[in-house]
């Protein structure tokens, strides 16, 4: 065999391993009794060593060489091109860290995410506080193993946005950052009390995950290479382009957090289900960088999900489920009441305006946790002080605060960031998208998504990770990172709907 085809095999058993502890991570999250995290833990850091040392062999990087001469005079952006470079960077990036830090990272997480889930439902902070200060720890060494020039977290951001520096999303964040407060204090003075009351009515639980799954049947989710459960905290996890897992979760007297959280992974799953198959079992089965992903799951949750041309289809659907709760609801009424916008404790529960503070707080605290500015036994002090600052409230339990994120507890410290990334993101590419597709509001207005979901195929969806996230944005928008696009939606929509 060549050294490519080598290669490849060898690739598609450390992405085989990779998926296995996938699965197990998916499955303390969902039907592994309690009784069982001690010993997921030792399997996940047994998983992850055996898999990191595999990929970081001599054997790897011989047939990385060797590959590399082979592919020389392919085309730049062929599957087999790509794969070595992009393998390549991975290669070089994960040799820089032994395989004890890495088995070390994912047996403290493994524990910490049952003691999170124990804390987050008593709301106590003081169990998982010494967890935190283990994996902050932990993600210094990785910091420190990986290498930077000018800040720890930028070691750790590299790893979910390939490229981007804390300086650049700091600048980026401090460009908008008052634009957006300033809006919400101009809402504030429009916002009638209780604008979403009719949210938070009693909704049974299996008709909500029903009309979830409806629309996102719709939206193209293939259930028969995906599935949806429950967990403690929303996220989307596959095995293969062909077995993507969402998760969501239902509150009986909050509408929101199942129908938007459902919407949101399904925006997520969509991606890994829309990778070319030519990229099974390869390193290039994978989104581009998070920032990407998220502008996947942001795009379909809020830039379709909470439209008006998405309301004049589904408002019918969902009065039809629910009438007694709806009966003295119309669409304009039930749409302003999806859009309100009013500061609140939770995340993925946050409106468009006011989540990007709540990603701008996390990423201070977690510059600042790395850089052993804050301990993590103070961290619950602090971030009700950032809540107070960003957003004028101040969580009444540590469920509603500090403790609210898995993140932390799974270690993905740099990973925040990404979230406001994706709006920005997803708001650059729904320019182009409006270019190409003039009629897709009257689209969406039909409960028709396949010309959208098509275009997300083509253009992005299809790559996988063979191409960076500034590379794609170049191939796609002609230019880099631009939050105009973002600040220009948020003013113009909630400028209609407020009356501003």
């Amino acid at each position: 065999m060549t050294p490519l085809s080598q290669l490849k095999i060898r690739l598609a058993e450390i992405v085989d391993l990779h998926h296995a502890s996938a699965i197990i991570g998916w499955d303390q999250q969902t039907y592994m009794p309690t009784g069982g995290g001690a010993a997921r833990a030792e399997q996940s850091a047994t998983l992850q060593k055996m898999t990191h040392e595999r990929f970081t062999s001599e054997e790897t990087g011989r047939l990385l060489d060797a590959a590399a001469f082979e592919t020389a005079g392919l085309d730049p952006d062929s599957d087999e091109t790509r794969l070595v470079t992009v393998t390549r960077r991975d290669y070089e990036k994960a040799r820089k860290v032994p395989s004890e830090l890495v088995a070390e990272i994912a047996r403290a997480t493994g524990q910490a995410i049952e003691v999170w889930t124990q804390a987050r439902a008593q709301s106590d902070w003081a169990p998982f506080s010494p967890y935190l200060a283990r994996i902050v720890d932990l993600q210094r060494q990785l910091a420190d193993a990986l290498g930077y020039a000018d800040r720890p977290y930028d070691a750790l951001l590299d790893q979910y946005e390939p490229e981007m520096k804390t300086a650049e999303v700091k600048a980026v964040f401090d460009a908008i950052k008052p634009d957006v407060i300033a809006l919400v204090k101009a809402i504030s003075t429009k916002a009638p009390p209780d604008g979403d009351a009719v949210l938070h009515r009693e909704y049974d639980e299996q008709k909500q995950w029903n009309f979830g799954v409806d629309v996102i049947k719709r939206y193209g989710f293939d259930f028969d290479r995906g599935r949806q459960d429950r967990s403690v905290h929303p996220f989307t996890t596959s095995f293969s382009i062909n077995d993507v897992r969402l998760t969501t979760r239902v509150d009986r007297n909050f509408l929101s957090p199942a129908l938007f959280g459902t919407l949101h992974e399904c925006g997520h799953g969509l991606y890994e289900q829309g990778f070319s198959q030519s990229l099974e079992r390869t390193t290039l089965a994978d989104g581009a960088s998070l920032g990407m992903h998220e502008s996947q799951s942001r795009l379909w949750e809020n830039l379709v999900g909470r439209s008006k041309p998405f309301w004049k289809f589904f408002f019918p659907k969902l009065q039809a489920v629910f009438p007694d709760q709806l009966a003295d609801q119309t669409l304009d009424s039930f749409y302003r009441a999806a859009n309100t916008v009013s500061p609140s404790f939770i995340r993925v529960e946050a409106d468009e305006v006011t989540y990007g503070l709540h990603i701008m707080l996390r990423f201070e605290m977690e510059n600042e946790l790395i850089e052993g500015q804050l301990k993590a036994a103070d961290v619950p002090e602090a971030w009700n002080a950032k809540m107070q600052e960003f957003l004028g409230i101040t969580p009444p339990t540590a469920a509603q605060g500090a403790l609210q994120d898995v993140h932390w507890s799974s270690g993905l410290i740099g990973y925040f960031p990404t979230y406001q990334l994706g709006n920005l993101i997803s708001l650059q590419l729904w320019d182009k998208i409006n270019a190409a597709i003039p009629n897709l509001a009257d689209q969406i207005e039909h409960g028709e998504f396949g010309a959208l979901l098509q275009w997300l195929r083509v253009n992005l969806h299809q790559h996988g990770r063979k191409f960076t996230s500034p590379e794609l944005l170049q191939r796609i928008t002609g230019g880099g990172l631009n939050p105009a696009p973002y600040l220009k939606y948020l003013n113009t929509k909630f400028g209609e709907i407020y009356g501003l």
